[in-house]
């Protein structure tokens, strides 16, 4: 593959991503996304803004000397304090880029810079020749390109070229453009700019009206080199240009991209998602492009069915080049009975193990009743045949709990458990976490909570809250939900629910073993 079709992947997931979260990353928290970056391949990585706070120097710093692999990048504003800050914080990394950039619309010029675009062209200029102290790479971005004029561009980024730059960064800041305005802008630079091929044309897109990844697609089929973008496309506003999306498309449409390629390592994808998410404390929307829950779900009965038989009629890229083991197959009550059928047999169950048609008939109406039915719920349904409320070994019976300002909150859960009715008392930094101990130590259980949801169910003073839990427990993960007008009450409903889940796969597990020493019996009766 020709260097010359290899699009340069940009991550600014710790510079511009960052911009947008509501509380800073710590340092040790920029270290770890730092690395998990690099694993994408990634050709750069811009990882803060030196000059903005010690705090961001220390962390450009100590990354610029602990990760190996990407040119790693600071940002800098065409000011001398600004090129030395970064040029300092940068000075100890195996490969190294400062990133200086001004704005070059009329509207930034008049507004924000007062200045004529001669002077700040001269700013600009100013700024990459100091730069160049410190590194060959100099990257310079014409802030608000989109909404520059196409010729004023021309003039300034040859300007920039002839100082001393060596990428030309054209920013769609505030999302305005559309894909064939903006390829136009691309194609304009490349055939006006007499030493543009001295340079690499890089592209920063901004996702205000939802095109920041169509913008990026489209300047690269006109002629840019370089994607800037973060990881789940976090970033300033409505975001930035999402690195997984980008780099699927260009892997997955070859058909219309080729040659053009990404040295990203497309199954590091999911892993660095969801660390970012996880970091960021950003949720990832279910049905985010790639990377979301739902991405590799399918719910409609006629959808598993193609799956099925053929991966391809549903599914455009595979799970497992973006890192994930396999697609998941969401069991509603819209899922057929071959889905039920195939999914129990991944469970190690053969057409013997159970009555297909009353199997069936109690997952569509457990799945009616639940929404989505999972694999401990499928393998319960082929020993119970149903799992209504009275089959539940544990059942809340009461709960007190209590909080003071300045003081530890305190709970008393009642519990019943296979009929016999259990109490105990705990404390907590909170009421929930309280009673979630309280119900430990009735249980005995050994619980890991993996992840906790509030959502309100109406509005008002009687609106219902749902608390969504995913906890752990001896390595397997069990879901559970509970609806109460109290948020405490709610929760507990959802532990106790994990409990029944937990209590259920034992009385399988317990089936499974008893069955398999049955035919361990027979098998030896049978040799003797």
């Amino acid at each position: 593959m020709s260097a010359d079709n290899k699009i340069w992947i940009f991550d600014t997931t710790l510079r511009d991503g960052e911009q947008a979260l509501r509380a800073s990353l710590s340092q040790k928290q920029k270290i770890q996304l730092a690395h998990a970056i690099a694993r994408l391949n990634v050709d750069v990585m811009e990882v803060g803004f030196p000059v903005s706070s010690p705090g961001d120097f220390d962390s450009v710093q100590r990354i610029a000397r602990e990760v190996k692999g990407p040119i790693i990048c600071g940002l800098a504003r065409a000011v001398a304090a600004d090129i030395e800050a970064c040029g300092a914080a940068l000075k100890d990394a195996e490969r190294r880029r400062i990133h200086t950039f001004i704005a070059t619309s009329p509207l930034h010029l008049q507004y924000k810079l007062r200045k004529t675009l001669a002077e700040a062209s001269d700013q600009a200029v100013a700024a990459i020749k100091l730069a160049s102290r410190y590194t060959d790479d100099i990257e310079f971005s014409c802030e608000d390109a989109g909404r520059t004029p196409v010729d004023d561009l021309c003039w300034i980024v040859e300007r920039a070229i002839a100082a001393g730059a060596t990428t030309i960064n054209i920013p769609d800041t505030v999302g305005y453009t559309i894909p064939n305005e903006y390829a136009a802008i691309i194609s304009t630079l490349r055939n006006k700019v007499p030493n543009i091929d001295k340079a690499r044309l890089s592209v920063h897109c901004h996702n205000d009206l939802g095109l920041a990844v169509a913008n990026s697609i489209s300047a690269i089929q006109a002629g840019a080199r370089q994607i800037e973008c973060t990881v789940n496309g976090i970033g300033e506003r409505a975001g930035n240009c999402s690195l997984e999306e980008v780099a699927m498309i260009i892997n997955t449409r070859k058909d219309i991209l080729a040659p053009l390629y990404t040295d990203i390592k497309t199954t590091e994808i999911y892993r660095s998602s969801h660390l970012v998410s996880q970091i960021c404390n950003m949720p990832i929307q279910p049905n985010k492009a790639i990377v979301g829950e739902n991405a590799f779900a399918h719910s409609s009965g006629i959808h598993q069915d193609g799956v099925l038989k053929a991966q391809s009629t549903y599914e455009i890229i595979s799970p497992e080049q973006v890192g994930i083991r396999q697609n998941e197959l969401n069991l509603t009550s819209r899922s057929g009975r071959h889905v039920i059928q195939h999914r129990l047999a991944e469970l190690g169950y053969t057409k013997d193990d159970y009555d297909l048609e009353a199997v069936y008939s109690s997952f569509v109406a457990l799945a009616d009743q639940k929404g989505r039915v999972f694999d401990y719920d499928l393998e319960a349904l082929v020993f119970f045949q149903n799992l209504q409320e009275q089959d539940e070994f544990y059942k809340l019976e009461f709960l007190s709990s209590s909080t003071h300002t300045g003081h530890v909150a305190s709970a008393t859960v009642g519990l019943s458990c296979g009929g016999k009715i259990f109490t105990e008392a705990a404390t907590g930094n909170g009421p929930v976490e309280a009673a979630f101990q309280a119900v430990q130590r009735i249980s005995k259980l050994q619980i890991r909570m993996v992840d906790f949801n509030l959502s309100a169910k109406g509005s008002g003073e009687d609106a219902l809250g749902q608390v969504d839990i995913i906890a752990e427990h001896e390595g397997r993960r069990f879901h559970g939900a509970g609806l109460a007008t109290d948020i405490v009450r709610a929760s507990v409903l959802a532990y106790v629910h994990v409990l029944n889940m937990i209590q259920r796969a034992q009385t399988i597990d317990a089936h499974k073993q008893a069955k398999a020493n049955e035919s361990q019996i027979k098998q030896a009766a049978g040799e003797i």
